[in-house]
């Protein structure tokens, strides 16, 4: 691949990240979306290395709303399921 591919391609990337970082704050639905972007980001941050990455600023954008996704939605999926062993087997 040359370097101009790459760099598309890099590119891509970055926006994708940011795409599915922003899906990542949708409720329920968003956890796959927020670290399919995570998974997305870390292979682009080792293209950045070799190229510069106009994205970056999307990248990273697309970085935060996955971190967030991720955190917010996995905490609330342990409340639920927390709710649900209580409901399940009582408060003992």
């Amino acid at each position: 691949m040359n370097a101009a591919a790459a760099k598309i391609k890099m590119l891509k990337a970055s926006i994708r990240c940011m795409v599915d970082g922003l899906l990542g704050l949708i409720p329920i639905i968003g956890l796959p979306f927020a670290l399919a972007a995570l998974w997305i980001s870390g292979r682009v941050r080792q293209q950045e290395k070799q190229f510069w990455n106009a994205a970056k600023p999307h990248r990273i954008l697309g970085v935060i709303c996955a971190a967030i996704g991720t955190i917010l939605w996995t905490v609330i999926l342990m409340i639920i399921v927390a709710r649900v062993m209580m409901a399940a087997y009582g408060p003992n």
